[in-house]
């Protein structure tokens, strides 16, 4: 049973950067391909980005290509999702999940944080 937990949300202002990470403990992290969502107030969770565990594949939503890259250090049982010119349509809490499978399908991943927020203003 894998422990996830996510941390580095905050209020940012439009432009500004942020760098979100997620720590697995109690699992084969090694092992995880690990995903990130994201849900804003009202909407459905919506797929950010997916990394294997090896980092070989990497995918990401078009929405934040060009600005949010996904990595992970498997020696620290950590993935980050570096985020930069952040948009206030970025707002919402992000999840990180960990699935053996690599997947940008949320019903595929077994395992979730409880997510961090991040705030963007214009």
């Amino acid at each position: 049973q894998a422990h996830l937990e996510e941390s580095g949300g905050g209020s940012v202002q439009a432009g500004d950067s942020l760098t979100l990470s997620c720590v697995v403990s109690g699992g084969m992290f090694s092992r995880y391909a690990m995903g990130w969502f994201r849900q804003a107030s009202g909407t459905e969770r919506e797929f950010v980005s997916t990394i294997s565990w090896s980092s070989a594949s990497i995918r990401n939503a078009d929405s934040v290509k060009g600005r949010f890259t996904t990595y992970r250090d498997n020696d620290k049982n950590t993935v980050y999702q570096q985020m930069n010119n952040l948009k206030p349509e970025d707002t919402a809490v992000y999840e990180c999940a960990a699935n053996l499978s690599w997947s940008d399908c949320e019903k595929e991943y077994d395992y979730w944080g409880q997510g961090t927020k991040v705030t963007v203003y214009s």
